[in-house]
């Protein structure tokens, strides 16, 4: 048997479930969706992993999805293909550092990002995703409270500009999009006059300012069939190509640039642990969960959920 068909014989014979991110190889994606699992973003996979019934979910992604899985289904077995598969938000915000930064900001509200690591949610009172982040900031703001943001710099300063709220930033950053260049992507739209420019917020500010439309993957996603145009110029993680292209296969992506002139690789936006999953490797996971499985302890589940709780909560409030 080929390794496809293996995997949905494993996926069968155990009950289990495929969770995938869009950022993924394509084939994991396709297969997902043909054997009753989903692909999504990370607060939709937050979403489906609470709700499914399964009793072992297989998370094809980075690490900090498969936590957030395990924190809110604690009673399932949580696997993933890689547990190696990390990010560069969750390294670059240690936990013990974090909270040195959190003591000299003690009047703030803890709002971070879905890409931390379990430790980091633990000391929130917020955990938001990119698509819903700004709806909380502005709830936020508006009963005035500050606000300490962590990790992602970019994402912190496009929500404090946008929600006139008083933040204070951790200075994170994602490899993949702290590579956009604004200067190139310039040259593009000179290229391509009639193409709408798709940017995810974690981009830096010189790129967001080329945007016709910032926001999360779900958001750049939906813009694809909304607008009439033709061609789109897409500032994210090239793994989204493909879920775009399903959705408009006549209509023309152009990755954004990632490198000046002259470069080898114009556009390189691919996230290295995202694509450290692999059909072999969820074969594997599904054959020897013990090596690929996501542990917490008690506490620390029970500390890292209410965070993430109130930003489902609230969700559901704005019909999110």
């Amino acid at each position: 048997m080929d390794t496809i068909s293996l995997i949905k014989r494993e996926l069968k014979q155990q009950g289990a479930v495929l969770v995938a991110h869009y950022y993924v190889e394509p084939e994991i994606q396709d297969l997902a969706l043909e054997t009753g699992g989903m692909v999504g973003d990370s607060l939709e996979m937050a979403k489906f992993c609470k709700i499914h019934t399964a009793k072992t979910l297989l998370v094809a992604g980075v690490r900090f999805m498969g936590e957030t899985a395990k924190i809110l289904s604690p009673e399932k077995i949580v696997l993933m293909p890689n547990l190696q598969a990390t990010c560069s938000l969750d390294i670059g915000c240690p936990a013990d550092e974090f909270a040195k930064f959190r003591a000299q900001h003690p009047e703030c509200t803890v709002v971070v990002y879905a890409n931390t690591s379990a430790e980091i949610k633990a000391q929130s009172d917020w955990v938001v995703t990119s698509s819903i982040a700004k709806k909380i900031i502005t709830h936020l703001h508006a009963t005035g409270q500050k606000i300490l943001w962590a990790p992602d710099r970019h994402l912190g300063t496009y929500l404090k500009e946008k929600t006139g709220a008083d933040m204070v930033l951790w200075q994170g950053s994602c490899v993949v999009h702290d590579e956009f260049k604004g200067e190139e992507l310039a040259y593009t739209k000179q290229k391509y006059p009639n193409a709408l420019v798709l940017v995810h917020p974690e981009s830096p500010a010189e790129v967001v300012k080329h945007a016709d439309v910032v926001g999360s993957t779900s958001r750049l996603l939906s813009a694809v069939s909304e607008f009439s145009n033709d061609t789109f110029i897409v500032a994210t993680d090239q793994g989204i190509l493909h879920e775009m292209k399903k959705q408009e296969p006549t209509k023309t992506f152009i990755p954004a640039p990632t490198a000046g002139k002259g470069a080898t690789c114009k556009s390189c936006a691919f996230c290295p642990w995202m694509q450290m999953n692999s059909l072999e490797s969820c074969l594997e996971a599904l054959q020897y969960q013990s090596q690929h499985e996501i542990l917490l302890e008690p506490q620390l589940i029970e500390r890292a959920s209410k965070p993430i709780l109130n930003m489902l909560q609230f969700a559901q409030r704005v019909n999110l």
